[in-house]
């Protein structure tokens, strides 16, 4: 696990939209300026993040 989701940090939900939300919106952007790599390695990790922090994450 590369990211504790229930780590204090991730606790308001602002936070977990824009930890999901920006490597997403940057891959869009590598996507645009035709670097696929990098546009891939941001989709994974929006992704990944968006799994962590909204599925796997337990609201005690």
């Amino acid at each position: 696990m590369l990211v504790d989701p229930n780590a204090p940090f991730f606790r308001p939900l602002w936070v977990r939209i824009l930890c999901v939300v920006l490597p997403l919106i940057w891959a869009g952007v590598e996507l645009a300026n035709d670097n696929p790599f990098w546009a891939i390695l941001f989709a994974a990790a929006g992704l990944y993040l968006g799994f962590e922090l909204f599925i796997r994450r337990n609201d005690k």
